[in-house]
């Protein structure tokens, strides 16, 4: 498991979100539960270790551009180091396709399948983005189902947060519609 040195809870325009840090950069992304302290409670679970410290400067960054792209400012995020030790290669591949997915662009699990040059492993791809530590970071909401559909979010919210996010980026398809 993932060691980190510390932790920050901070606002966004979708709630309170949280970020755990460690020697080689983000170790986590956590997206808002019902409240900050809920937030807070279940970073300090999954890193005991870690105190609530005040962020170092790259992280500090991070989390400004964090918030500006959720109050709907095109950010890029991709200058987040991440700290993958511990995360299947399987997964790194497909982390480092989703970062190269832009604000208000959307791709498919089957579009990221075959520029892994693994089509057919769609399912594959979802399983991964569903065990994503840095949701945000690597925008697991700018992933879709076949056909452009909003399927399986993990984060807090479930669909509803992913369309939430789609939508603050300008993503027009993902309202619903009744046809």
């Amino acid at each position: 498991m993932t060691t980190a040195q510390g932790f920050a809870v901070f606002e966004t325009a979708i709630g309170h979100c949280g970020i755990a840090w460690g020697e080689h950069g983000v170790v986590s992304v956590r997206l808002p539960d019902r409240s900050a302290a809920i937030t807070r409670g279940r970073l300090r679970s999954k890193f005991p270790e870690a105190g609530e410290l005040e962020p170092p400067r790259a992280i500090r960054q991070g989390i400004e551009d964090i918030v500006a792209l959720l109050r709907g400012e095109p950010r890029s995020l991709a200058d987040i180091e991440l700290d993958l030790d511990g995360v299947p290669e399987f997964h790194r591949r497909v982390y480092d396709i989703a970062r190269t997915i832009p604000p208000g662009r959307t791709v498919t699990y089957g579009e990221i399948a075959n520029r892994l040059d693994m089509p057919g492993s769609a399912q594959a791809v979802g399983r991964a983005m569903g065990s994503n530590p840095f949701p945000i970071v690597v925008p697991c909401h700018r992933v879709l189902g076949a056909g452009g559909k909003l399927t399986g979010f993990s984060a807090p919210g479930g669909v509803e947060t992913k369309r939430r996010m789609l939508l603050i980026e300008g993503v027009p398809t993902v309202e619903p519609t009744l046809f």
